[in-house]
């Protein structure tokens, strides 16, 4: 008997030690400011007390400005979430991704649901993309840095501004590691310059700098786990780095030129995780720009949901050194994708998934696998080009080689019909596969099936 209450006894003490709940206050000086009353939030482990999340306003799609809601907080176990809508009437309730297959409750305004496992969601009444409230359920920090340690620089619960207040800039050194602690609001961009070994991580929010993390001529840099809000330009942008790692980043941005992530001239990435909605390109991968040189490979993008208010979800091979040969981009693979929406009537802008090489780029050895489309705007669903845009480039590009499209599936209305073009027969498009690839439930088996127009100066072209 004594040995079966024991059991029983570490039973419930195993699963008290999983669950776990942390919340976390915004800094005084912002309380009304940055609120949103759209929607009430509370979190409980079952069983527990519900605890209320403060819901930050961030704004959304440049064409259309409008203010939606967020909130973050991290768990283990399993928690249940309780979202009351404060004004109007709930006729349907949806979160998405749609891949999750989370169904929510509806009881008179009150939505509820679980999770088991950290996510990152869209919950949107009636069909509002635009008043919807994004949930962030992070896994709960497993290490924290020494705020002894030298090499630490904390950022504790609180406004913090940059003393470069003109500027607007936290200025990193080598060797660093930023705790961004989740009661912390940042209001400035962190700029690592010609640095190497500096990890940035924690829950809070860099909130409406001019570019969220600014990262040059560097080696072995981490970017985990902050929200970031409103930048003016890009959230994260790389320029010449290698050895560059994102991990659960959460943006959004509703400004021109204000893309998520771009990466110029870079090489060694590992993206992972991350929620991007963004009012231009979600991702952009070139080559020379500014001051970055060099060709780019080996980035990988993966588990992650992409959101295009405005222009591309993903945007590969641009911008390059036409003065000199060009870049060659190459290794490069996107799987595990949920891709949101996509917004774009400039038909030079479309494509969920676009590689159009200018400069005098190479791209080549590109995958794409299991990327799940949901219903968007307007846009296409491929663009695949060989081009000279002259609004940015100054030359062609060289050509487009090996791309395996994988495991893709699209299910809506706001296809244009994709396209597939090289540039003359010095700058080709060859061997593209098409691979179970669904449309609306209905394996593509050639180019008709999939709304693909081919045009001239393409070679092996396969649906499988």
């Amino acid at each position: 008997m004594k040995k079966l209450q024991f059991i029983i006894f570490l039973i419930f003490a195993i699963t008290a030690q999983a669950q776990e709940l942390v919340t976390y206050e915004i800094p005084k000086e912002m309380f009304y400011s940055a609120h949103n009353d759209d929607f009430t939030v509370k979190v409980r482990i079952p069983g527990g007390e519900w605890k209320d999340l403060y819901e930050y306003k961030v704004e959304v799609d440049m064409d259309n400005r409008q203010i939606a809601s967020m909130v973050s907080f991290d768990f283990s176990g399993k928690v249940e979430i309780q979202v009351r809508k404060n004004n109007g009437t709930i006729n349907t309730a949806q979160i998405r991704p749609l891949s999750y297959g989370i169904v929510p409750v509806v009881d008179g305004n009150i939505i509820s649901f679980s999770l088991d496992r950290p996510r990152k969601l869209s919950l949107e009444v009636n069909g509002d993309k635009l008043q919807n409230l994004h949930i962030f359920a992070n896994a709960i920090l497993d290490e924290k840095p020494s705020l002894d340690n030298p090499d630490v620089i904390y950022f504790g619960p609180g406004l913090h501004q940059p003393k470069e207040q003109s500027r607007g800039v936290f200025r990193i050194p080598s060797g660093k590691t930023v705790f961004i602690d989740g009661g912390a609001i940042l209001k400035g961009k962190l700029l690592l310059d010609s640095v190497q070994n500096v990890m940035i991580k924690g829950h809070g929010i860099v909130f409406q700098p001019e570019r969220g993390v600014e990262i040059r001529h560097s080696q072995n840099v981490t970017v985990d786990g902050p929200v970031f809000i409103n930048p003016k330009h890009y959230t994260i942008y790389g320029g010449q780095v290698t050895g560059l790692t994102v991990r659960n980043i959460k943006s959004f941005s509703n400004w021109g030129w204000s893309d998520g992530i771009d990466l110029m001239s870079c090489s060694d990435v590992s993206i992972d995780d991350i929620f991007m909605r963004n009012s231009d390109d979600c991702i952009a991968i070139y080559g020379h720009r500014w001051e970055a040189y060099g060709n780019v490979r080996n980035i990988q993008i993966k588990n992650s949901t992409l959101w295009a208010d405005i222009a591309h979800p993903i945007n590969i091979g641009l911008h390059g050194n036409a003065e000199a040969d060009g870049d060659t981009i190459e290794h490069i693979t996107f799987s595990n994708i949920d891709i949101l929406e996509h917004d774009e009537d400039d038909r030079n802008c479309q494509g969920c998934m676009a590689i159009c090489p200018s400069d005098n780029n190479l791209v080549r050895n590109i995958t794409f696998d299991n990327i799940r489309v949901e219903n968007f705007q307007e846009g296409q669903l491929f663009n695949i080009r060989v081009l000279n845009d002259k609004k940015y480039s100054k030359a062609p590009g060289r050509g487009i080689e090996n791309i395996l499209f994988k495991n893709i599936q699209y299910n809506g209305k706001g296809a244009n019909p994709s396209i597939i073009y090289g540039y003359d027969n010095e700058r080709r498009v060859k061997n593209i596969t098409f691979e179970n690839v669904r449309i609306n439930g209905k394996f593509i088996k050639n180019a008709a099936d999939g709304d693909i127009k081919i045009g001239e100066h393409t070679v092996d072209i396969k649906f499988k």
